[in-house]
């Protein structure tokens, strides 16, 4: 299982309030169509002024499923639409490690 973490910086003419209801009014709908996709998160900044806007967070089996999925007209509209609505976007693929805090 791999994970495809992006960083979003929504556009200059868009508000923090636009941005955030374009990512989970039109976006979100959009992506959760990805073929292989196995899980999806999205997260908004709560305020004006980070680096980023946004961070989504996208899991799939492998690296060449989620590039199988991005290569589809589908998974081409996903990447349109998005660099529609931001003026810069990073994508870093990782390995995810999680762990639990104990008492």
């Amino acid at each position: 299982m791999i994970k495809a973490v992006i960083l979003l910086k929504r556009r200059d003419d868009m508000t923090l309030q636009d941005f955030s209801d374009w990512m989970l009014k039109e976006h979100v709908p959009l992506a959760l169509k990805l073929d292989g996709l196995k899980r999806y998160q999205v997260n908004i900044a709560r305020e004006d002024g980070s680096d980023y806007d946004g961070v989504s967070e996208l899991w799939f089996d492998s690296e060449e499923a989620m590039l199988a999925a991005y290569g589809t007209e589908h998974g081409k509209a996903v990447a349109a639409d998005s660099m529609a609505h931001v003026k810069d976007r990073k994508r870093i693929v990782v390995d995810e490690h999680p762990f639990t805090p104990t008492a």
